[in-house]
């Protein structure tokens, strides 16, 4: 049986591949339940530092299985949501390396992950009105928080597609490259895995959290988790790296 999930190690990044493309990676229940066990593993193992999601066979994902739908089938993780990330992300950084289509529910996928790259021929849109349906998985909520809200709001209505360069003029995706997006994503990657694994960590983290923040605790709860970082054998590693002229020896203590 072909496994609709693989995953593979290079430099300490985990590279987790929707492997259905004959469904040009349509996400079914298996898919999500390999892409959640992928990220449970990236945040369990300390020699990983971050993680790619990508698609086999030119495409990233095209949404739901509608198949699978119609069996009553939900690809969803308890706990984690749509793909087994869309609720949850890894606290290791993530990064979308999209080729062909992010539609639907591979468009929610995509920008639950921290920073993509995309393929100048790459399309994303969330198509789900056009079949009666709405981006339940995040998009109708989470896409305004990441390009202007008029843009999402026509994206959503009209269900119709954008390409690589408007997506990168709008802040969608980090990187626009003609060749694979792999390759470009592992580049990205490889430049995240020089740094501080527990500062990068915690960056993530206050990003990701600090906009549910009240203006007068923002400072307070930010302090709660620097604190740790800069006590850190790290933070002492990167000073004295720096001074002796040095690449850091990180062991994310």
């Amino acid at each position: 049986m072909v496994e609709e999930v693989l995953s593979e190690v290079r430099d300490g990044v985990l590279i987790v591949t929707i492997n259905r493309p004959e469904a040009k990676n349509a996400m079914s229940k298996a898919a999500a339940e390999g892409i959640a066990a992928a990220m449970d593993r990236l945040d369990a193992e300390d020699a990983l530092r971050v993680g790619i999601l990508t698609g086999a066979g030119g495409t990233f994902c095209s949404g739901m299985d509608l198949k699978g739908f119609l069996r009553g089938e939900s690809p969803s993780v308890e706990g984690r949501g749509f793909g087994g990330v869309v609720q949850k992300p890894p606290a290791k950084p993530l990064i979308a390396a999209v080729e062909g289509y992010a539609l639907a529910g591979g468009l929610e996928l995509m920008i639950a992950c921290d920073l993509v790259v995309a393929n100048a021929q790459a399309k994303f849109g969330i198509p789900e009105a056009k079949r009666g349906l709405v981006a339940a998985a995040g998009g109708v909520m989470m896409l305004p928080d990441q390009i202007p809200e008029r843009i999402a709001m026509e994206l959503a209505l009209t269900g119709d597609f954008i390409d690589a360069e408007r997506a990168y003029q709008l802040g969608l995706i980090n990187r626009v490259v003609d060749g694979p997006a792999l390759e470009g994503a592992l580049e990205l990657a490889a430049r995240i895995a020089e740094n501080g694994p527990l500062a990068v960590r915690v960056s993530k983290q206050i990003m990701r959290e600090s906009r549910g923040w009240s203006m007068e605790e923002r400072y307070d709860r930010q302090a709660q988790l620097i604190g740790p970082v800069f006590m850190s054998q790290d933070a002492r590693e990167g000073s004295l790296a720096f001074a002796e002229k040095r690449k850091p020896n990180w062991t994310g203590k």
